[in-house]
């Protein structure tokens, strides 16, 4: 099994695992060289828990891509206060958009639900993502944590992954929820180090529905969350206090720079911090 596994998070249900290795395997090694160059990937280090085509809609004759959301597809409750909650965190990073206003956001509206999605389109964090894939992204958050067969399949996947010889797990985004739960469902597994970056986990939405309870600790010895400051879904950016509380429990915080791509995975991994946080883990 590989010493080093990887959690990929939302939007990669048309892309598999190896070709997301392709992207992940050059940024981990170029994380580690920056952290002190001791330390290389040799080949078979890391693994990719994929679980993207869970996600996937099924093919049908005449389409192309994820359904054709819009705004009147985002479901009250989760989704809109998700998308509200990225409302608000942009609006702390962006100057160009404006903060969430009492009219729109004390009344969980149509109307707030569609300038949340014109700001946020507009905006530097989600400038590059279509409209569809944002709704689909909200969606598929929303169906990790309430639909539990779905959960069950995607947890599967990533205990799987983690075998015996496995050491270091590194989960960006959703995927750090659920390797989170994977790591806090297996006692007695020998991954010394969870490397998390970009996790929504502290968002109180997200936290109040972990399994199989929230604020358990994953049975690592050193859990590093990295963050980037502009980094919308990872709206609270100090885990440790939800995580760090209780003998034995650390949750080291690491402030990285991604520039205008706050979120993007292979960014997080070329920093010297997670090249540091994984080799403390392998050594």
């Amino acid at each position: 099994m590989a010493r080093i596994v990887g959690v990929h998070g939302v939007g990669k249900q048309r892309l598999g695992a190896n070709t997301l290795l392709k992207d992940w395997e050059p940024a981990l090694a170029d994380g580690l060289d920056r952290a002190d160059g001791a330390l290389r990937l040799a080949p078979g280090d890391l693994h990719m828990a994929f679980y993207g085509d869970l996600f996937r809609p099924p093919g049908h004759t005449l389409a192309v891509g994820d359904p054709m959301y819009g705004p009147d597809d985002i479901d009250e409750g989760f989704e809109t206060e998700l998308l509200l909650e990225w409302w608000a965190e942009c609006a702390r990073t962006d100057p160009a958009v404006p903060p969430p206003g009492a009219t729109d956001t004390l009344v969980r509206s149509p109307r707030a639900v569609q300038t949340a999605l014109r700001l946020l389109q507009h905006s530097r964090f989600f400038a590059d993502v279509s409209l569809r894939a944002l709704v689909f992204d909200l969606k598929q958050v929303r169906r990790y944590l309430t639909d539990d067969g779905l959960r069950a399949a995607v947890r599967a996947r990533v205990e799987e992954a983690i075998g015996p010889d496995t050491r270091v797990v590194v989960a960006h985004s959703l995927g750090s929820v659920v390797a989170y739960e994977a790591l806090c469902a297996r006692p007695g597994h020998q991954v010394r180090a969870l490397v998390t970056l970009g996790s929504p986990l502290g968002m109180r939405m997200v936290f109040d529905r972990l399994r199989p309870e929230p604020g358990g600790w994953p049975g690592t010895s050193a859990w590093t969350n990295v963050v980037d400051d502009g980094d919308v879904v990872a709206a609270v950016k100090d885990l440790s206090l939800f995580f760090g509380t209780g003998a034995g429990r650390k949750v080291t915080g690491q402030v990285v720079h991604n520039g205008s791509h706050a979120h993007d995975a292979t960014l997080y991994l070329t920093a010297k911090e997670t090249g540091e946080a994984v080799a403390e883990g392998l050594t």
